[in-house]
């Protein structure tokens, strides 16, 4: 993977290899005190769901643009259960269109702290 841009380096996300990130809890991420903030939330969320895509594609000179974006968030990401994890699985991917479901948890992905489902425009090189 290239180098991140500046938000991905502002929440300090780690590439775990497979298209899913790792963000660690720190001081630029905390909403309400003691937990993550949505919009952290949702840009590690993002971040996941456009590597996977991009991978999936092997085109680097494709263009990916989020049409749709729907996030759930299904309970607090706390400090204390550690870096939260995500990770993205593509349900459909047409010439044009795909349509990418990403999933955030921290200890147990089984109970997920959010997800996402964001369409994407593609236009190939």
């Amino acid at each position: 993977m290239t180098e991140l841009p500046p938000y991905g380096r502002l929440l300090r996300l780690e590439p775990t290899g497979d298209g899913g990130f790792t963000m660690p809890f720190h001081e630029d991420v905390v909403g309400r005190p003691g937990y993550l903030h949505g919009g952290a939330i949702a840009g590690l969320l993002e971040f996941a769901a456009f590597a996977t895509l991009r991978q999936a594609l092997g085109d680097v000179s494709a263009t990916l643009k989020p049409v749709t974006v729907t996030i759930e968030f299904l309970r607090g990401a706390g400090a204390s259960r550690g870096p939260t994890h995500a990770d993205a699985l593509i349900e459909r991917l047409g010439k044009r269109i795909a349509n990418v479901e990403a999933t955030a948890w921290q200890t147990d992905r089984a109970r997920p702290v959010a997800t996402a489902r964001i369409n994407f425009l593609i236009e190939r090189g």
